[in-house]
């Protein structure tokens, strides 16, 4: 049941007052931040953080564990924070309550969510009172542990962003950025970050960040899983985030909005416009899950205390609205395992699942609130957070515009029974099962209607990203009844994550297997996919007669 007086509908509206600055977040009994110890001059450590989470070992509540070694060898460390403690998934399951997971650091520059995080464990077990009677949190506060320790002033690191002097850079240690690896999870981390979610299965998934873009009236942006394939997507945009701004606004003082940027500067008349729906990014990937999942962006251009404030009170209202409807958590996550929006029951599909998407055509117009900025006479003058020769004005203008935060889908695969990968592609099935999805091996030869896809083109980017020349396909499906060998992969579509292997499997897929050259050499050599649409289910072959 949903709590009596809870706003509902757009996530939208009239602009509230621009909050003024707050110092910081609220202290407790305990150890104290890095950022907290100086001020909010400096950000912590991978040092400091480990210190701090070892001061808290004593404390009733908590249980400690590590995603991995990062890449450079540094344990990527969490804490998980219940009343009473739970340190194992079945234990938390047992609870009956939502799992909620939040990280911080993924990129390792926008540092509010590190800082707010570890003052948030600290505070949540500090009292008797709060949510831990009701929820189950698992934060991770620096989750990109090489890329915290690349410090460097943060002219360099983050060019418009308002201090702290020195923070870590966006990649991890291999050079990738983590928020485009949730896919092909070629790092460590995201290695890690799959196996947590496949033994506890949060409820709730958060991603802590900082925008690095336009000069607008909002402490912080936010956005809902942007693909439209996401079971839970809209229950997250039109329940989840509405009830988050108003709280946020009523008892922070905080105006929020929908995360974007503007698409022009000088005419913002054109619009603002949000991000990309690909599954590559943390927040829309664990969306295709079927969970709720919540993308958070403090404003760069506010000082560092004020973005550790309004992360810390985003989160903290995240916590309290989720525990306050719990029953109705747990029940869309239950009923998202059995129907994800692609079938009725087991081997009886009844929608097609988008696989590509498109901006919205025809966009929402509402009031959008914009800071003027001024150009000095002085063109070498500096101040932090704002390009070279311009300042804020802190004057703030509700400017009517388009605004671009959604996608509608523009490609759409019928769900198949199951799909078929020969023996020898133990590479892809490596992947799935990194992913927690289910991949069976056939014993026996098999008989089914299975559909293969011949491929008209394919044409890889000509740049390249994180190693790989992302690829792209056009062509067609053919149907007919075939032996499905013994020694392959058969993987059903009628299991919790069926919304993740349609869209790694289908060829035509924005973001699958094919995009990141898993089959490049059967597409370059004119030859077929090589994984099969299983669309009937599968019978024992018939026994030759000798």
């Amino acid at each position: 049941m949903l709590v009596a007086g809870c706003m509902t509908g757009s996530t939208r509206g009239t602009p509230e007052p621009v909050a003024t600055a707050n110092a910081g977040v609220p202290l407790t009994a305990g150890p104290r931040t890095r950022a907290e110890l100086t001020s909010y001059r400096e950000t912590s450590r991978y040092a400091d953080v480990v210190a701090f989470l070892d001061s808290l070992r004593g404390r009733a509540e908590l249980s400690f564990g590590s995603l991995g070694k990062s890449t450079e060898g540094r344990d990527i460390p969490f804490v998980v924070a219940s009343r009473p403690r739970v340190s194992t998934p079945d234990e938390a399951r047992r609870l009956g309550r939502p799992i909620i997971y939040v990280q911080g650091n993924i990129h390792a520059g926008e540092v509010e969510g590190k800082e707010a995080l570890l003052a948030l464990v600290r505070n949540l077990t500090s009292t008797r009172a709060g949510v831990l009677d009701s929820i189950i949190l698992i934060a991770v506060p620096i989750y990109n542990a090489d890329g915290n320790e690349k410090f460097a002033p943060q002219e360099r690191n983050r060019a418009s962003q308002n201090g702290p002097e020195m923070v870590g850079e966006r990649a991890n240690g291999q050079g990738l950025d983590l928020n485009r690896d949730y896919v092909k999870a070629e790092a460590p981390e995201t290695r890690g970050a799959l196996a947590l979610f496949n033994a506890w299965d949060p409820h709730v998934f958060v991603d802590l960040h900082t925008t690095n873009g336009s000069y607008h009236g909002y402490a912080l942006t936010y956005a809902p899983p942007l693909n439209p394939a996401s079971p839970l997507g809209g229950f997250t945009r039109d329940f989840v985030l509405p009830n988050l701004r108003a709280r946020m606004q009523q008892r922070h003082g905080f105006a929020t909005f929908d995360y974007g940027d503007f698409i022009s500067d000088d005419t913002l008349s054109k619009g603002w416009a949000t991000f990309d729906p690909r599954p590559r990014y943390g927040t829309n990937y664990y969306g295709l899950r079927g969970r709720i999942s919540l993308l958070s962006e403090a404003y760069s251009h506010d000082p560092f205390p004020r973005r550790v404030a309004s992360t810390y009170a985003f989160v903290q209202e995240i916590l309290s609205l989720i525990a306050e409807n719990s029953t109705i958590v747990r029940s869309l996550a239950s009923a998202a395992n059995n129907l994800p929006g692609l079938w009725n029951k087991p081997g009886h599909m009844t929608a097609s699942v988008a696989i590509r998407s498109a901006p919205a055509a025809r966009p929402d117009s509402v009031e959008v609130i914009a800071e003027a900025i001024e150009r000095l006479a002085d063109s070498s003058r500096t101040e932090p957070g704002v390009p070279r020769g311009r300042k804020r004005t802190g004057r703030f203008t509700a400017v009517r515009m388009p605004v671009y935060d959604r996608f509608r889908p523009t490609l759409f695969a019928p769900p198949p029974v199951a799909y078929l990968l020969a023996p020898r592609d133990t590479q892809a099935v490596r992947l799935l099962r990194l992913h927690g999805i289910r991949v069976d091996s056939l014993a026996a030869t098999q008989l089914a209607v299975a559909e293969a896809f011949v491929a008209d083109s394919a044409i890889a980017s000509p740049r390249q990203f994180h190693g790989h020349r992302e690829l792209r396909v056009a062509g067609r499906w053919t149907s007919e009844r075939r032996e499905l060998p013994a020694g392959s992969y058969l993987v059903p579509t009628s299991q919790p994550l069926g919304s993740i292997i349609i869209y790694l499997l289908e060829p035509l897929s924005d973001d699958g297997l094919v995009t990141w050259n898993f089959y490049d050499n059967a597409f370059h050599s004119g030859g077929a996919y090589p994984v099969l649409r299983v669309m009937s289910d599968p019978r024992p072959a018939p026994r030759t007669v000798q």
